[in-house]
């Protein structure tokens, strides 16, 4: 699996659409995303940069290849321990305490 990165001539939401769709069709690719701002794809997957730069030439738009290389791996999501409403063994119940978000809280 790898990520590549191309720069393609996006103008508006159409073309936006153009290039997602003659991607898309393409086998290998787990995760597409276009940048519209930065006038970028990107592309993970199992599939050869050169496919996908020829498929968007083929609708008419200018592709360069900016880079390939592997993705970065997903960062780990903190655990959350889940305590049961009580415990029928020891007679305790478990509280869960939303976290401080720094707010006021009103009194009424």
């Amino acid at each position: 699996m790898k990520k590549t990165v191309i720069k393609v001539t996006i103008n508006c939401q159409l073309c936006k659409t153009d290039v997602l769709k003659a991607v898309t069709k393409l086998p290998g690719i787990d995760i597409v995303a276009v940048d519209g701002q930065k006038g970028t794809l990107t592309v993970v997957g199992d599939v050869d940069p050169v496919l996908v730069v020829k498929r968007l030439r083929k609708i008419g738009k200018t592709a360069q290849i900016i880079s390939v290389g592997p993705p970065k791996p997903p960062e780990p999501k903190p655990s959350i321990l889940l305590l049961p409403p009580c415990c029928n063994q020891c007679e305790l119940v478990g509280f869960r305490y939303a976290p401080y978000d720094g707010g006021l809280c009103n009194i009424l």
